[in-house]
């Protein structure tokens, strides 16, 4: 069992953060989520559900841990190099939490979990969701990147002929799987 951190932030697809708390405690991992009140507000239009209801989104049968943390709660365990998660993942990552994490701000909880996890080099997995992508977007993503962050557009393929929206979001998931070396069916890799 590993502990993660999911945050999902004000970027449209926070369904993907969604699915991927499924998935992770489906198979027992301590699961801490950290939602910024920009992804609450953007839950609600693409879910129906407000930030602390998370819980009603298909995780009724939880088998770990899971806890939500405000943006602001300065307590959470996972703030200090001294209790490192196993890895973090933004899913869906915006464009200005983005930058904060490429520039080293870490003015909320989310902000300095990606830090943390970027300075005792834990896996840190940035779903970025914009497009048209800007000049400064893509020097931040290469900036991230050579600090240690992994970036992992939310881009379904389609070699996997997907009939559903839930085949072309289980896609994204399962690359994040992949990335936390974490077996899943999600979908079938390329010829399997």
């Amino acid at each position: 069992m590993s502990k993660y951190v999911i945050g999902i932030t004000g970027a449209s697809g926070s369904i993907y953060g969604t699915r991927l708390i499924q998935e992770l405690n489906l198979r027992n991992h301590v699961v801490d989520v950290v939602i910024t009140s920009a992804g609450k507000m953007v839950m609600k239009e693409e879910l129906g559900v407000s930030g602390v209801d998370i819980r009603k989104l298909g995780l009724s049968k939880i088998k770990s841990s899971l806890r939500i943390w405000e943006n602001n709660d300065f307590e959470a365990p996972f703030l200090s190099g001294s209790n490192p998660p196993e890895a973090v993942v933004i899913v869906p990552c915006s464009m200005g939490k983005l930058a904060a994490v490429a520039n080293g701000i870490s003015g909320n909880v989310l902000e300095r979990t990606a830090d943390v996890a970027l300075k005792e080099r834990k896996p840190l997995i940035l779903v970025v969701r914009e497009t048209p992508l800007s000049l400064i977007h893509l020097e931040n993503m290469v900036k991230v990147a050579k600090a240690g962050a992994q970036i992992l557009p939310a881009m379904p393929a389609f070699y996997h002929h997907p009939k559903t929206i839930d085949d072309m979001v289980n896609f994204i998931v399962g690359k994040v799987l992949n990335l936390l070396r974490i077996e899943h069916a999600l979908f079938k890799g390329w010829k399997k």
